[in-house]
C-alpha cells in the first residue's frame, strides 16, 4: 500500500516540479524512476529497491504478468488520447514543411538510426528498427516547456510545435506495426504464413479501430449514452476495443486504439473537448505511474549497457547527422533559412509515447527470449534522456547564437474578439503586427477567421493559453472585453508572460466616472469603456489616421477626443511605421515628430480636411 501510494504522490510531485521549472515532465519522472529504482539498491541495506515493480517473482506490486498487462492498458489509453488530437484539416493546413518533416523526416530517422543501431551494437535489423521506429516521436510534452519562454518567429515555433504534435500518433503506429511485424516473424519465420498472420493484425485492427470509434461517436450524437456518462463509457469502450482486438489477433490492440482515436479525432463530435480533457487529466495521472514503474523496474545490469563509448557514438549519430539530415532534406525549397533550419535541427527531444511504448515493448519481448531486446528499453530512455536535456539547457543559448531569438516581443494579444476587437486587430494586422485574438464565443472566433485574423478559442481561467508557444512573440496584452472583471484578471494573470512591453485593459463605468482614480494600465481613454467603444464601432465601423505637426497638435486633438464621444483615439504612429498604444493618460507622449500620425475610432475629425480614412 506504502509503495502503490507513494508512486502517485512522486509522481504528482513530479509533475508539480516540471510545472514549477518549465521541464519536460518525463526528465523528473523518469529520474525519480531510477532513484527509486536501480539506483536506490546502491544504498538500500539489503540492497533491494525502495519501490519494487517486479513481475515473474514472488513480490512486488505486480505479480507474475500483471505489470505487463497493466502497462499495456495504461499506455492504450495514452495512444488514444494522442490519436484523438490528429486532425487531418490540421495536417493539410500547417502546410508541406511540416508534412515532410513528419513524412520525409520520420523515414530519415527510421532507416539511418536503425542502420547506426545494428552495425554500432550488433543488434538485429528487427531490433534496431524497433529502436529507430520508437525514436521518430518528439511530442508535444516534450517540445512545449523547452520553447514556452524562447521568444521565436511564429512561423518557426509553429513548425516544431506542429511537428510535435502530428508525428506522436503517427511515430506510434509505426513502432506498433514494427513490433507486430517482430512478434508474427517469432512464431512464423517471416514466411508467407507469416506474413498473412501481419496482414491479419493490421485488418484486425483497423477494422476494430475504425468500426467502434463510428459506434461510439454515433452513440454520442444520438444521445444514448447521458452527459454524466460520457468519459468513463468512452474509457470502457476504449479498454474494451484494446482486449477484444487482442483476442481475436494478439499484439492488435495497440493499432486498433489509435486508429479508434484517430478516428473518433476527425469526426463532428460534439463533445470532443470534454473527452480530451478528461483523457488528458487521465493521461497525466497515467503517465506519472507509469514512468516511475517502468524506470524502477529497470535493474542495474540493463544502466550498464549503456556504460560505454557506443553508446555516446549513437547518441551523436541520432543528434548531430541523422535529426540534420532529415530537417534540411524535408525543409528543401521552403521559405526557412539556413539558420532557422539548423535551430529546428537542434531541438528535437524525444517524448513520453517513444519511453512508455519502449518499456512495454523491451519486456515483451526480453520475456519472449528475442535477441537484444535487452537494449531496446535502456536506449531508448538514454536518447529520450540525453535530448530532454540537451535541449532544455541549450535550447535559448543556440536561438540566440543562430539569430533566431526574437530580441523584442512586437506582438499583440487582444482579450476579446467582439467587433471592436476585431477592428483594431485588422489595423494592427495591416500594418505588419503580428495579432492574436482570444475568446470563449465561438462565433466571435469565427467572424474574425473570415476576415483573415489569427483567433483562438480559449478560456483565461485555464492554462492552456500559457503553453501556447506560438504566442512566444507576444509583448503586448489588450483586454477589450465587456466584462471588467475578466479585464481585471487577464491583466493579472498575464501581464508577466504577454505584456512585457505593455498590458492594457478597458476601464469600467465607475473608473470612468472617476478620473482621478484612473488605473495606470487604462486602454485609450477614461471616458471611454466597452459600451461607448462598442456604439462607436457600430457607428462608425472605420479606423482613420490623422497627420501630427508636433506635440502641441496631438495634445489638442486628444482634447476635442475627450469633447466628443465618437472619437476615440487608439495608437500613435510614428514615421517610421511603430505604433505606439495610446494609454488613459494619453498626455503621456512627449516630443512627437512632425510626420507621427493619430490613430483613432469614430468619425473623422471636422476641424481638419483630408485625413487619411483606412476602411
Amino acid at each position: 500500500m506504502v509503495e502503490l501510494a507513494g508512486i502517485i504522490i512522486l509522481g504528482i510531485i513530479a509533475q508539480w516540479v516540471a510545472w514549477r521549472f518549465k521541464l519536460p515532465a518525463i526528465l523528473p519522472l523518469i529520474l525519480i524512476g531510477l532513484l527509486v529504482g536501480p539506483i536506490s539498491t546502491l544504498f538500500t541495506e539489503d540492497g533491494t529497491k525502495l519501490i519494487r515493480p517486479i513481475w515473474n517473482e514472488k513480490e512486488g506490486l505486480f505479480l507474475g504478468e500483471s505489470l505487463y498487462h497493466f502497462v499495456s492498458l495504461a499506455i492504450g489509453v495514452i495512444l488514444f488520447e494522442g490519436g484523438l488530437t490528429l486532425k487531418r484539416s490540421e495536417v493539410t493546413r500547417v502546410g508541406p514543411v511540416i508534412t515532410k518533416l513528419i513524412t520525409i523526416g520520420s523515414a530519415v530517422t527510421f532507416f539511418l538510426a536503425g542502420t547506426a543501431a545494428h552495425f554500432i551494437f550488433g543488434l538485429t535489423w528487427q531490433i534496431s528498427f524497433l529502436f529507430s521506429a520508437l525514436i521518430i516521436v518528439t511530442g508535444p510534452t516534450v517540445i512545449t516547456p523547452i520553447l514556452r519562454n524562447i521568444p521565436l518567429k511564429k512561423d518557426l515555433s509553429a513548425v516544431l510545435k506542429w511537428e510535435g504534435i502530428l508525428i506522436d500518433p503517427i511515430g506510434a503506429l509505426v513502432a506498433v506495426l514494427v513490433f507486430e511485424f517482430i512478434s508474427i516473424g517469432e512464431g512464423q519465420g517471416y514466411t508467407q504464413t507469416g506474413l498473412l498472420e501481419f496482414v491479419k493484425v493490421l485488418l484486425l485492427g483497423f477494422t476494430f479501430g475504425f468500426s467502434f470509434a463510428h459506434a461510439l461517436t454515433l452513440a454520442i450524437k444520438k444521445n444514448y449514452v447521458p452527459h454524466y456518462l460520457l468519459n468513463v463509457v468512452s474509457l470502457s469502450v476504449v479498454l474494451s476495443v484494446f482486449v477484444i482486438s487482442e483476442l481475436f489477433a494478439h499484439e492488435s490492440g495497440l493499432l486498433a486504439v489509435v486508429v479508434m482515436g484517430m478516428v473518433m479525432g476527425n469526426t463532428q463530435l460534439p463533445n470532443i473537448k470534454e473527452l480530451l480533457y478528461f483523457k488528458e487529466s487521465l493521461s497525466i495521472l497515467l503517465i506519472s505511474m507509469l514512468f516511475i514503474l517502468l524506470s524502477a523496474s529497470m535493474n542495474l545490469p540493463e544502466l550498464e549497457l549503456l556504460y560505454s563509448f557506443n553508446t555516446l557514438i549513437l547518441f551523436a549519430i541520432v543528434v548531430f547527422v541523422v535529426r540534420p539530415l532529415g530537417v534540411f532534406l524535408s525543409t528543401m525549397g521552403s521559405n526557412l533559412n539556413f539558420r532557422e533550419k539548423l535551430f529546428i535541427s537542434w531541438v528535437g527531444p524525444r517524448g513520453i509515447v517513444a519511453a512508455g511504448i519502449a518499456s512495454l515493448f523491451g519486456s515483451k519481448l526480453i520475456l519472449r527470449g528475442e535477441p537484444g531486446a535487452e537494449y531496446i528499453t535502456p536506449l531508448v530512455f538514454m536518447i529520450v534522456l540525453g535530448t530532454v536535456l540537451l535541449n532544455a539547457s541549450t535550447a535559448r543559448f543556440m536561438a540566440k547564437l543562430l539569430g533566431v531569438f526574437l530580441e523584442k516581443s512586437e506582438g499583440v494579444l487582444i482579450i476579446g474578439a467582439s467587433k471592436v476587437s476585431r477592428l483594431i486587430a485588422d489595423y494592427l494586422h495591416r500594418n505588419n503586427r503580428h495579432v492574436v485574438l482570444i475568446d470563449n464565443n465561438q462565433t466571435n472566433i469565427e467572424k474574425a477567421k473570415k476576415q483573415g485574423l489569427e483567433a483562438l478559442v480559449a478560456n483565461i481561467y485555464s492554462d492552456t493559453l500559457s503553453d501556447n508557444i506560438e504566442l512566444n512573440d507576444v509583448g503586448y496584452l489588450m483586454a477589450l472585453t465587456g466584462n471588467s472583471e475578466i479585464n481585471k484578471y487577464a491583466i493579472d494573470k498575464f501581464k508577466k508572460q504577454f505584456g512585457e512591453y505593455g498590458s492594457f485593459r478597458l476601464v469600467d463605468s465607475d473608473e470612468m466616472n472617476d478620473p482621478e482614480n484612473n488605473p495606470k494600465e487604462g486602454l485609450f481613454s477614461h471616458t471611454d469603456d466597452f459600451i461607448k467603444l462598442s456604439e462607436t464601432a457600430r457607428k462608425y465601423p472605420v479606423i482613420h489616421e490623422i497627420e501630427l505637426n508636433d506635440t502641441e497638435h496631438y495634445e489638442g486633438l486628444i482634447e476635442i477626443t475627450k469633447a466628443d464621444p465618437e472619437i476615440i483615439p487608439l495608437f500613435l504612429k510614428t514615421p517610421d511605421g511603430d505604433l505606439k498604444i495610446i494609454p488613459a493618460h494619453s498626455k503621456k507622449f512627449t516630443d512627437i515628430e512632425k510626420g507621427s500620425k493619430l490613430v483613432y475610432l469614430g468619425k473623422m475629425f471636422d476641424i481638419v480636411n483630408g485625413a487619411d480614412s483606412i476602411e
